[in-house]
């Protein structure tokens, strides 16, 4: 790497690596270093009047008070901060004191990682901490990390970009400790619906990810290739046809965390990539699943909250069991005044008209029901609500409704204005399941991009027989947003979906060579700020132009022929050096 694309920190930091190296310290050792006490633990144990307790902690430096013949430092480890204070004769007890008037003064930098071993005592200030007597450099950090101070409970110069953080995940889970508490809270969310479903005897599997067809949901696909076997391939928009071939083949009740991937839209709640969690039970019902599902969310919350309530902005939601029942139509009417439960597609078109729902010639009736429960009522459910009772167009894998051949056996379930959950009292009349996938068909000839594909295999696995079957999907990535109490998917995942990286513009060397620039001079002009031939062109002032560049050879000990004002004007004049 070229000394210019370099801070004056990575390159000072450079230096110190390079130094400890000369000392005989390996700055990336393969050792194992044995820890026997973590930051969290040993604060929370800690008791005066007990025998000092010999410790080996290992963490990240993240801060340093350097007083002459001792130090304290600030090691971050992955419970916690604790402190630990250095004495240049504990740990140097003979003549070379190298190690700590030259590493630990000197050489040592926040965010490298270090291994201490020593007792725990209280200091003067009453602080617990760690009395070094050996040290052990574990990795020397060669980027400066953003430095967050805390004072009297406030927090200054934070990382909070969003961009900066999302895209540098490792810096913002480094010093920002909230970050790692959603993700610790998200482990545990999934780990009590694992345990919910476990302690009933249903059976976590894993389905395929590339898919021949991109069936069980309405969405845009991501397409690939399959060299081997020369055919394309699907990633998976959902799982729901693979885990009912598995009912079919007699599992009474089957889930699985699925790695779903949509080719849509990116927003505050979508991201391309995201988890769902579907579970299929046989010989149940949807009316048994909501009573299933909202005794599923309530143990989440008591397991890893404590509480039903969840505070989100300025909303708190309760997930105490029972939550609320409507139909869809029944929403529609209550937020519109319109029934629109018996209108053909010709007169819902004119009331999405009426309404001023924005709809167009490719979409039929489910669809354009869907519009106007999204526009006029989805965003009005904030505590958890069950819709119920969907229109068959909506609902193509769905059973017909028992008393109302008109809708089907559905819920969503809707929680702070969006759908959390989605489940079905399954098809399993083969028969019926090909007519649905047929008209899917004709919805995709008009030129709907999300109808469904017609699914040979899975209709031959039901024409050996599913049993009577519920299933719900569930949105793992909003659950967790909902349980920490965020209002952007990006928080709650570790990398999220970005868009490219902006970089700007920059002429090869070639380019600059041809205008008669010396190689060499390249990167000085770069790190001048002119990336581009055109850049120093349209410098009007060579004199200003030789001065930056003087200045930075000078700063970075260049060995590089002197520069005049002539061939500096010369590098500005249209036609360039010759």
């Amino acid at each position: 790497m070229n000394i210019l694309e370099l801070s004056e920190q990575e390159i000072f930091r450079r230096r110190s690596l390079e130094e400890l190296r000369a000392l005989g310290i390996n700055p990336y050792p393969a050792d194992e270093y044995v820890v026997t006490g973590y930051a969290r633990e040993i604060l929370d144990t800690f008791q005066d009047d007990a025998p000092r307790r010999e410790v080996r902690v290992a963490g990240r430096v993240m801060g340093r008070r350097i007083m002459g013949k001792a130090s304290f430092l600030e090691l971050q480890d992955s419970t916690g901060r604790i402190q630990i204070y250095i004495t240049r004769d504990e740990i140097c007890p003979g003549e070379d004191k190298t190690l700590y008037n030259n590493v630990v003064k000197k050489l040592m930098d926040i965010g490298d990682f270090i291994g201490v071993e020593g007792e725990v005592f209280r200091t003067q200030m009453g602080e617990i901490s760690v009395h070094a007597s050996s040290l052990t450099f574990l990795s020397k950090a060669l980027r400066p990390l953003p430095v967050v101070k805390e004072k009297d409970g406030q927090t200054f110069d934070s990382f909070t970009d969003p961009e900066l953080r999302f895209r540098q995940r490792y810096v913002d889970l480094v010093v920002n400790s909230h970050v790692k508490d959603i993700f610790l809270k998200r482990t545990k969310i999934f780990n009590a619906m694992r345990q919910f479903f476990n302690e009933r005897g249903y059976i976590e599997v894993d389905t395929p990810v590339l898919q021949p067809i991109p069936g069980g949901a309405a969405a845009r696909p991501f397409i690939t290739h399959h060299n081997a076997l020369d055919i394309p391939l699907y990633l998976r928009i959902a799982n729901e046809l693979y885990l009912k071939r598995l009912i079919v083949g007699g599992f009474e009740g089957v889930y699985e965390f699925s790695r779903n991937f949509r080719n849509e839209g990116m927003d505050r709640t979508h991201n391309p990539e995201f988890t769902a969690m579907e579970i299929y039970v046989s010989y149940k019902d949807y009316n048994w699943m909501m009573e299933f599902t909202e005794r599923m969310l309530e143990f989440i919350c008591l397991e890893v909250l404590g509480t039903t309530k969840v505070k989100v902005g300025d909303r708190e939601i309760d997930f105490k069991a029972p939550f609320k029942r409507i139909t869809m139509l029944d929403a529609i009417q209550e937020h519109t005044g319109i029934d629109i439960s018996q209108m053909g597609e010709d007169e819902l078109r004119a009331t999405c008209k009426k309404l001023g729902v924005e709809v167009d010639e490719s979409m039929g009736v489910g669809k354009m029901i869907d519009e106007i429960f999204g526009e006029k009522c989805e965003g009005s459910y904030i505590q958890p609500t069950f819709i119920t009772d969907y229109p068959k167009e909506m609902s193509p894998l769905t059973k017909e409704h028992r008393s109302n051949p008109r809708l089907t056996e559905r819920f969503e379930l809707m929680v702070n204005g969006k759908e959390l959950a989605n489940a079905y009292s399954e098809l399993n009349d083969p028969i019926d399941q090909r007519e649905r996938f047929e008209e899917q068909l004709r919805l995709s000839e008009k030129g709907d991009d999300e109808a469904m594909f017609i699914d040979a295999d899975f209709l031959r696995a039901l024409e050996y027989g599913m049993p009577p079957t519920s299933g719900m999907g569930i949105g793992m990535d909003r659950l967790v947003m909902l349980l920490t109490g965020q209002e952007s998917i990006q928080e709650v995942l570790f990398f999220p979906q970005m868009r490219p990286e902006k970089v700007a513009p920059r002429d090869k060397k070639e380019v600059f060579i041809a205008a008669g620039i010396p190689e060499a001079w390249v990167p000085v002009l770069h790190k001048a700020g002119y990336l581009t031939l055109e850049s120093v062109r349209a410098e009007e002032k060579p004199g200003r132009l030789l001065q930056q560049l003087q200045d930075i050879k000078k700063k970075y000990q260049l060995d590089l022929e002197p520069l005049t004002l002539e061939i500096v004007t010369a590098w500005t004049t249209i036609g360039g050096a010759q």
